[in-house]
C-alpha cells in the first residue's frame, strides 16, 4: 500500500490540526480538547515572538490567549505539566499512565545524573519533601541557601534545584503554576486530582497506550517516530507492540512518499488511505509555526515530508546567534514556503521583521506578500506589539 506523499501531507497536517483554517474558540472545553487532540503542546522559555506554547496553541485558534491555557493548568487542573521528550502540557487523564514513567525514569536518571550534576542533590531530597509538605509550595530559589550557585549555564544547577527536578520528574513533585517562567513545585497529592492518582495500569496496557495512541497521532510512522513520539518505551517494546498489533489486524505495513518522490516503510491503521483522502484540504493562508511546534518536532520527518530543512542547531554568520530560535517557518496550505526572522519589541510596541527566505521555487508576489502581512499584523497583536517594521532588505532570495 502507497501513501503518496499528497495525501501523507494531507493526513499528516489534519492529524496535526494544521489543515483546517486556525477558527474557532481558544478557551475553556475547547481548548482543553484541542490540547487532547495534539496530545502534548512542548513547553519551553524563548520567547522571541511568543513562548512555543502560547505559539503552538495561536497557530491552531486565533481566538486562544494565555490566561486560557493558565485556567486549564493552573485553576480547574484540567491540564498538567511533565515530560513527553521535553516539558510539556499533558491532559490530565494520561497521569496514571505516567506512574509507569516515574519509576522509569528514576531508573534510567539515575546514573546519568550523577556524572551530569555535582553531588549531594539525593541528600535533599527528604529536606525539600518535609518543607514543602510544613511550608508550602516552593521555587529552585527558595531552596538551597548557603549552596555554591553553578555559572556554568542552565544545567549547572545547585543540590536542592537538581534535587526539585528529580523528585518532580520521578512524580513525587508536581508543578502547581509558574510565576513568569520559573517552575512553583508542590507535592503531587496537592497539584493532582484524587481521581487521577488512582488505579495505575499494567505495563502492557501503557505499551499498547503509547503505541496506538502515537500512532493515532501521527496518521502513520515508523518504529522510531513511533517510539519518539511521547518517549518513553524501549526499542524491545516497540518491537514487540508492532509484531503483535500486525498479527491481530490493528495494522497494516505501508509506504510512505517522501517529497523527494523517494519512500519508506511506516506503519498505520488498515484504513488510512480513506482517512487520508477524507482529510480537509489544508488552507491556503499563510501561518507561522513555532520551531517547537508538534508538526516540526521530528526533524527528519519533516524533512522527508516537506523537502523542508530546518534545523535549530545552524548558525547564522552576522549577528552570531542560534538560526531556530529567532526564524520561523511559514506554513501555506500544505507546504513549508519559507522562514521567517522575526521579534517582538514589547517596549517598543513593534514587531520587526529582519528577512524573509522563500523556500525554493516559491516566489513571495503581490498576493502571497498580502497574505503573510495578514498573518504579521495577527502575531504583532498577539504577542503586545501594535505595528511591523520590515527593515530594508528584509525580503530575500529564494
Amino acid at each position: 500500500m502507497l501513501l503518496t506523499n499528497a495525501l501523507a501531507r494531507r493526513l499528516f497536517l489534519h492529524r496535526h490540526l494544521l489543515a483546517e483554517p486556525p477558527l474557532g474558540a481558544g478557551s475553556g472545553q475547547a481548548l482543553a480538547d484541542l490540547i487532547s487532540q495534539l496530545g502534548f503542546v512542548q513547553v519551553d522559555s524563548i520567547n522571541t515572538l511568543a513562548r512555543a506554547h502560547h505559539m503552538i496553541l495561536f497557530s491552531r485558534r486565533q481566538t486562544y490567549r494565555p490566561e486560557a491555557l493558565k485556567l486549564l493548568l493552573e485553576d480547574q487542573r484540567q491540564l498538567w505539566e511533565h515530560w513527553t521528550h521535553d516539558a510539556s502540557i499533558i491532559p490530565i487523564g494520561l497521569h496514571p499512565l505516567w506512574q509507569h514513567r516515574f519509576a522509569r525514569d528514576a531508573e534510567r536518571l539515575r546514573g546519568s545524573w550523577k556524572a551530569w550534576f555535582r553531588d549531594g542533590y539525593e541528600a535533599q531530597f527528604d529536606t525539600i519533601l518535609d518543607r514543602i509538605a510544613r511550608d508550602g509550595p516552593v521555587t529552585s530559589t527558595d531552596v538551597g541557601q548557603g549552596e555554591a550557585r553553578g555559572k556554568g549555564g542552565w544545567w549547572d544547577w545547585h543540590p536542592s534545584k537538581t534535587a526539585l527536578e528529580w523528585l518532580w520528574r520521578t512524580g513525587q513533585l508536581a508543578i502547581t503554576r509558574r510565576d513568569g517562567f520559573q517552575k512553583v513545585y508542590d507535592l503531587t497529592e496537592r497539584v493532582i486530582p484524587q481521581a487521577h492518582r488512582l488505579d495505575t495500569p499494567d505495563e502492557s496496557a501503557m505499551v499498547d497506550w503509547a503505541c496506538g495512541s502515537a500512532l493515532d497521532h501521527l496518521g502513520f510512522a515508523d518504529a522510531k517516530e513511533l517510539r519518539g513520539y511521547w518517549h518513553c518505551l524501549r526499542p524491545d517494546e516497540v518491537k514487540a507492540w508492532l509484531k503483535s498489533a500486525l498479527a491481530r489486524g490493528e495494522i497494516t505495513e505501508i509506504e510512505v512518499e517522501g517529497a523527494d518522490l523517494s519512500r519508506k516503510r511506516s506503519y498505520a491503521r488498515p484504513d488510512v488511505l480513506a482517512h487520508a483522502s477524507l482529510a480537509p484540504e489544508p488552507s491556503p493562508r499563510l501561518r507561522l509555526l513555532s520551531p517547537f511546534d508538534p508538526a516540526l518536532r521530528d526533524r527528519d520527518r519533516a524533512e522527508f515530508l516537506f523537502g523542508f530543512h530546518y534545523r535549530i542547531e545552524v548558525f547564522v554568520p552576522e549577528p552570531k546567534r542560534i538560526y531556530g530560535y529567532y526564524v520561523f517557518p511559514i506554513l501555506e496550505a500544505d507546504r513549508l514556503v519559507g522562514r521567517i526572522d522575526v521579534k517582538a519589541f514589547r517596549a517598543e510596541n513593534t514587531l520587526r521583521i529582519k528577512a524573509l527566505w522563500p523556500e525554493r521555487g516559491v516566489k513571495f508576489g503581490a498576493g502571497r506578500l498580502r497574505k503573510l502581512e495578514a498573518e504579521l499584523q495577527r502575531w504583532a497583536a498577539f504577542s503586545g506589539c501594535d505595528r511591523v517594521d520590515y527593515q530594508p532588505g528584509w525580503l530575500r532570495e529564494g
